[in-house]
């Protein structure tokens, strides 16, 4: 694997946090037109339609698709239907800046949960590291004043994101396990439908169950179509497709550093389409987050 990087795997490893940033922009922006629920329902069935030519190696018999359908269908719930449904619930009350930073913490929770339930040992530099980005999603979610933590009042935005967080960690590590036949672990594109296609499942029964109780009404316009090809094409499926790439290239421990870029996109384009200007204190918390990965990835 070649480690250096290079002009070209730079730019693989861009893209996906200035799409994901997008995401979280675009979730903004529609959060009165479509529900959170509903908008992930659309957007991963969209994706699911793009993604049958070009991964129906996973079709195929013998792809492990059917036979393995406990573990895709982990990762499909984990993935696919839990975070991005709590990621869009959570822009209904937060902002796209506070949402992404929050999102930073994950190295966190990736700690705990493979610790936990996956018996990874932590180290003690990882602890300190895990601390540092606790301190830094703890200055986001109290707006920067420290006096506001003896009494802090979470917005219900913030707790959304933090069990989004919690749901991508058990998603990754459930990823590492390597239980997939070799020829749909090597198809990036059929092993993205594996998950897209039971993820969809689960997307659809959290939208019946918001459906159930609140019920549905989409208001449709061409901004809104415009937004769920975005949202289905771009951070769901060329992102993903360009971060394969680009940790092939660079290795998982430089490529992680990339990932701490969306929160720094995510303030330019808030500031940019929505009006919502970055403060000072996302900065501070933006650096703490990153300070914690580095000393937790040496």
């Amino acid at each position: 694997m070649n480690r250096q990087l290079t002009a070209p795997t730079a730019l693989l490893l861009t893209v996906p946090p200035v799409l994901w940033a997008g995401n979280a922009i675009v979730g903004r922006l529609v959060r009165d037109a479509v529900p959170p629920m509903t908008l992930n329902l659309l957007r991963w069935t969209i994706a699911l339609a793009v993604l049958l030519p070009l991964g129906r190696a996973a079709l195929r018999a013998g792809s492990g698709a059917l036979s393995n359908w406990r573990r895709y269908s982990m990762l499909g719930l984990f993935g696919i239907g839990l975070y991005n449904s709590l990621q869009y619930l959570a822009l209904q009350s937060s902002t796209p800046i506070n949402v992404t930073l929050v999102a930073s913490g994950m190295p966190v929770w990736m700690l705990l949960v493979g610790r936990l339930f996956f018996k990874v040992q932590v180290r003690p530099r990882q602890v300190g590291g895990a601390l540092l980005s606790i301190a830094g999603v703890l200055v986001v979610l109290c707006r920067g004043d420290v006096h506001q933590l003896a009494a802090l009042r979470l917005v219900p935005g913030d707790l959304y994101m933090i069990l989004a967080t919690i749901a991508w960690s058990f998603y990754s590590w459930l990823l590492m396990q390597q239980r997939d036949v070799p020829a749909l672990r090597a198809d990036w594109a059929a092993f993205l439908l594996v998950q897209v296609g039971y993820g969809v499942l689960w997307c659809g029964a959290l939208s019946g169950l918001e459906a159930a109780t609140g019920g549905i009404e989409i208001a449709w316009s061409w901004t809104v179509a415009a937004a769920l090809l975005y949202v289905a094409i771009g951070p769901a499926i060329v992102a993903m497709r360009c971060w394969g790439a680009g940790v092939q290239r660079a290795g998982p421990t430089l490529g992680a550093f990339f990932i701490n870029l969306t929160p720094l996109f995510t303030a330019v384009l808030s500031s940019a389409f929505l009006g919502e200007a970055p403060h000072l204190y996302h900065a501070l918390a933006f650096l703490m987050i990153v300070g914690g990965i580095a000393v937790s990835a040496r």
